[in-house]
C-alpha cells in the first residue's frame, strides 16, 4: 500500500485551487493527472526579466521590465487594426499593442494617468518603441512578483506558461518533507542537495546552465529514478533466485553428439556463454538470463545446447520465437541434428490444426515430445507439457518483467533463457532487463568475411541496377529493401509494389516480392522460392529484418536508407552475413541529408560491431526508440537521459544490489526510506513482490 506521506502527490490534479474539469483536460494531455505528474514536468527554458532599462538607453529585441506612465488609448479604426496604448517612462515613449482586444479589460488595467510596470519583448518598429501584449502587467508595488527569472515550461494548447507556473508553484507546494533514501556518504561525494531541495532547485532555474541533465539538482533527480528502477529489478532478481528451481545437470552425452556432427567449433564466446547458462541450470533456483549475440554470432547452436542439457534429464524443452518464418527456421536448423541424437523436435503454430495439433498435443502431454519449438501458440491454455523444465524465448524484447515470470510458470519450476540478435546498449540492459542475469556473444564465427558497405545518392540508381544485373547472372541472391514512406504501411506497400514491378520489367520472373500485408501463407511461399534459388532477388519492405536466413544472399540495396534507423540497417545487413562468401550492402540515399542521417550512414559505412552501433543509436535516437516506445516493463525515464546520465546507472545499479545484501528486508531508515522511493516512481509492483516473497 502506498505510504500515507505520498498521498498529497498521487491526488487528481484537480485538488489544486483554481482548476476546472476544462483546464485539468489540458494538463492530463500535457504531462498526466496527478499532481507528481506535474512535479516530474521540469521546465526546459528559462526568462530572465531582471532588464530593467530605461527606454533611452534599451536594447531592442530583449526581454525588458520597465515602469511606464499611461498616457492615452487608441481604440482601432476597422477590425483588423489592434488597440493600442500610449505610455512613457519620462525618457522616451512606448506603444503597447492588443490583437483581438477586449477594451474594457485593457482599460482597467491601464488607466490613463496611472504607473505600470510592464515586462514582455521590447521591440523597435521605425524607430518607435512597441511591446505587444505584455507577459505581465502590474502596479508598482507588485513589481516583486515580476523581476527575477521566469521558468519556461513545454505547453500544450490551452496552457499558457504563466498559467502553468501559477500550477506549478501550487504542486510544489504539496510536496511533503521526504526521508533522505541516498547514501550520506554518496551525497557529500557529489555535493548534490537533497531531493526536496533538488526540486525546487530544477523548478527555479537562474542561468541557462541549470537546464542542462548534468546540473546537480537534476542529476539528483535523475539519480533517484535510476536507483527506484534499479532497486524495482533487483527485488524481483532477488524473488526469482528465491523460487525454488530445478537443479538440472545432464550428463553431456547429448551434446557430445550434436557438436561432433558439426562441421565448425564453437567460438570461445559462445563456450564461455554455455557455461554461464550450465551453471544457472544446475543452481537450486529458477534461471532467468539474457542472452545476446549478433547477427550470425551463433545463438541457436547455444540454444539447443541448453535445451538439450535439460532433455538429458529427462525432461522437455520449447523454444518461442515471435514469427512463423522464424519457428520453421528454428525446426529446420535444430531437427536435423536432433534426430542424430534420437531426440524428437516438433513445430506448433498457429496454423497447425486438426489431427496434426491433436497429435502433437497429444505426444506433448505423454512426454514423447522432447523439444517443441513455435510461435506464442507454445503457451495457450491447452498446450500441456509432461515436464517443461527449460524455456527458449527468442527475439521477444518485448516481453516485460511481469510476463518473463508468468512465462515460467507454464513448466515445472522452468528455467528462462531470453535470446535477441537485436544489440542493446548496456545502459539499457540495465533498465530493461535488470532483472535477468546477462550473458553476450561477442564473437563472430571463424572464416565470416566483413560486408563490404557502400554508401551512394539515389541518383546512381542505374550503376546499382547495371551492377545487380551483373551479380545475378553470375548466380547470386540478392534483397532488394524498399523504403519508408512518412512511416505509413500503405505507402510503403506501395513503394514496394512500384519497386517490383520496375525490376520485374529486367529480370523477369526471378524477381519475388514480400511485404507485412501479405497472408503468412503467401509470404513464406514466396520466402521459400527465394531459399531454394528458384527466385534470385528478393524485393522485400522491413519484413525480412528478423528471422530470415538465406546464406547464399551476398547482396543487400537498401533504398532511402537515410529513412531508417540504426539498429534497423544493422538488422537488414546482418541478412547478408549468414554465409561465408564475400557480400555486398549499398545504402542509397536521397538529398537532403540531415546531420543524424549522415552520421548513421558514415556508422555503417565505418563498423559491422553491433554493440557499438547500438551504442551510437542511444546517442542519436534514445533508448525508448531502441526497444520500441511500447515496450512492456521499460518506462520511458522522466528525469533521466540515458544519453547524459549512463555513469548515474552503472552506480545506481550497483548501489541497489549492495542495499539487498545489506538490508535484504529494507528494515532499516534508509530501507524505510527507499520503499517511499520506489512507491514514488511507482514501482509497487516491486514492493508488493518482495512482501510476498
Amino acid at each position: 500500500m502506498r505510504p500515507q506521506i505520498l498521498f498529497p502527490l498521487f491526488a487528481s490534479i484537480n485538488s489544486l485551487k483554481g482548476i476546472g474539469t476544462k483546464t485539468a483536460g489540458f494538463l492530463s494531455r500535457l504531462c498526466g493527472e496527478r499532481v507528481v505528474d506535474l512535479i516530474w514536468h521540469l521546465p526546459a527554458g528559462l526568462i530572465d526579466r531582471t532588464y530593467c532599462p530605461k527606454l533611452a538607453n534599451a536594447r531592442p529585441n530583449v526581454i525588458c521590465t520597465i515602469k511606464v506612465k499611461v498616457i492615452e488609448h487608441i481604440a482601432p479604426k476597422t477590425r483588423k487594426q489592434p488597440y493600442r496604448v500610449l505610455c512613457s517612462d519620462g525618457t522616451d515613449d512606448i506603444t503597447l499593442i492588443f490583437f483581438k482586444a477586449y477594451p474594457d479589460s485593457i482599460q482597467k488595467n491601464l488607466p490613463v494617468g496611472t504607473e505600470r510596470v510592464i515586462s514582455g519583448k521590447l521591440e523597435n518598429f521605425n524607430g518607435q518603441w512597441q511591446m505587444s501584449h505584455p507577459d505581465y502587467i502590474v502596479r508598482p508595488e507588485e513589481i516583486a512578483c515580476v523581476l527575477g527569472v521566469e521558468p519556461v515550461y513545454p505547453l500544450t494548447a490551452g496552457i499558457n506558461n504563466k498559467m502553468l507556473n501559477k500550477i506549478m508553484k501550487q504542486a510544489l507546494a504539496a510536496v511533503p518533507a521526504l526521508p533522505e533514501w541516498q547514501d550520506e556518504h554518496y551525497l557529500k561525494t557529489t555535493g548534490w542537495p537533497s531531493f526536496n531541495q533538488a526540486l525546487k532547485l530544477a523548478h527555479h532555474p537562474v542561468k541557462p546552465i541549470d537546464l542542462e541533465p548534468s546540473d546537480p539538482a537534476r542529476s539528483r533527480l535523475a539519480y533517484d529514478e535510476l536507483l527506484a528502477n534499479q532497486l524495482a529489478l533487483a527485488i524481483v532478481r532477488e524473488r526469482v533466485k528465491k523460487q525454488q528451481g530445478r537443479e538440472i545437470k545432464g550428463n553431456g552425452l547429448l551434446r557430445k553428439k550434436v557438436l561432433d556432427t558439426l562441421p565448425f567449433k564453437l567460438t570461445a564466446a559462445q563456450e564461455k556463454v554455455l557455461q554461464e547458462i550450465f551453471a544457472d541450470q544446475a543452481a537450486p533456483y529458477r534461471m532467468l538470463r539474457l542472452l545476446q549475440g549478433d547477427v550470425g554470432s551463433g545463438k541457436t547452436i547455444v540454444a539447443l545446447l541448453t535445451m538439450l542439457n535439460a532433455v538429458e534429464c529427462g525432461t522437455q524443452a520449447a523454444i518461442m520465437a515471435p514469427t512463423e518464418i522464424l519457428a520453421k527456421q528454428h525446426l529446420e536448423t535444430i531437427q536435423p541434428l536432433c534426430e542424430e541424437t534420437g531426440i524428437r523436435a516438433e513445430l506448433l503454430t498457429g496454423r497447425v490444426k486438426g489431427k496434426a495439433r491433436a497429435k502433437i498435443l497429444e505426444d506433448l502431454a505423454d512426454g514423447r515430445i522432447d523439444i517443441l519449438i513455435g510461435t506464442h501458440a507454445l503457451f495457450v491454455e491447452d498446450v500441456t507439457f509432461k515436464d517443461l523444465a527449460c524455456v527458449i524465448v527468442d527475439e521477444q524484447h518485448r516481453f516485460g518483467v511481469h510476463q518473463r515470470l508468468a512465462l515460467s510458470n507454464k513448466g515445472n519450476k522452468a528455467d528462462i533463457l531470453v535470446m535477441t540478435a537485436t544489440p542493446i546498449p548496456r545502459s539499457l540492459v540495465l533498465t530493461a532487463y535488470g532483472d535477468m542475469e546477462y550473458s553476450k556473444i561477442d564473437q563472430v564465427p571463424e572464416g565470416r568475411k566483413p560486408v563490404d558497405t557502400r554508401v551512394m545518392p539515389v541518383a546512381k540508381m542505374e550503376v546499382v541496377v547495371a551492377a545487380l544485373q551483373r551479380k545475378l547472372a553470375e548466380g547470386c541472391r540478392a534483397y532488394w529493401v524498399c523504403p519508408l514512406v512518412e512511416e505509413s504501411e500503405k505507402s510503403d506497400l506501395a513503394a514496394a509494389e512500384e519497386r517490383f514491378a520496375t525490376l520485374q520489367k529486367l529480370f523477369g520472373d526471378k524477381v519475388g516480392l514480400v511485404h507485412g500485408k501479405m497472408k503468412e501463407k503467401d509470404k513464406d511461399e514466396v520466402m521459400e522460392r527465394f531459399k531454394s534459388g528458384e527466385l534470385s532477388l528478393l524485393v522485400a519492405t522491413t519484413v525480412i529484418e528478423v528471422g530470415v536466413n538465406v546464406p547464399e544472399a551476398t547482396v543487400m540495396i537498401i533504398e532511402h536508407a537515410e529513412r531508417f534507423g540504426l539498429a534497423q540497417l544493422h538488422q537488414l545487413r546482418g541478412r547478408i552475413k549468414r554465409g561465408f562468401q564475400a557480400s555486398t550492402c549499398i545504402l542509397l540515399y536521397s538529398y537532403p541529408l540531415s546531420e543524424t542521417s549522415r552520421q548513421r550512414l558514415n556508422t555503417m559505412r565505418e563498423t559491422e560491431d553491433g554493440f557499438e552501433i547500438a551504442e551510437k543509436d542511444l546517442e542519436l535516437r534514445g533508448g525508448g526508440e531502441i526497444l520500441g516506445t511500447r515496450q512492456s516493463g521499460f518506462n520511458e525515464f522522466r528525469l533521466a537521459d540515458m544519453t547524459v546520465h549512463k555513469n548515474l546507472l552503472l552506480t545506481a545499479n550497483k548501489d541497489a544490489r549492495m542495499m539487498l545484501e545489506l538490508d535484504p528486508n529494507l528494515k532499516t531508515p534508509r530501507g524505510e526510506a527507499l520503499r517511499i522511493l520506489l512507491y514514488l516512481f511507482e514501482r509497487d509492483d516491486a514492493v508488493k513482490t518482495y512482501l510476498a516473497g
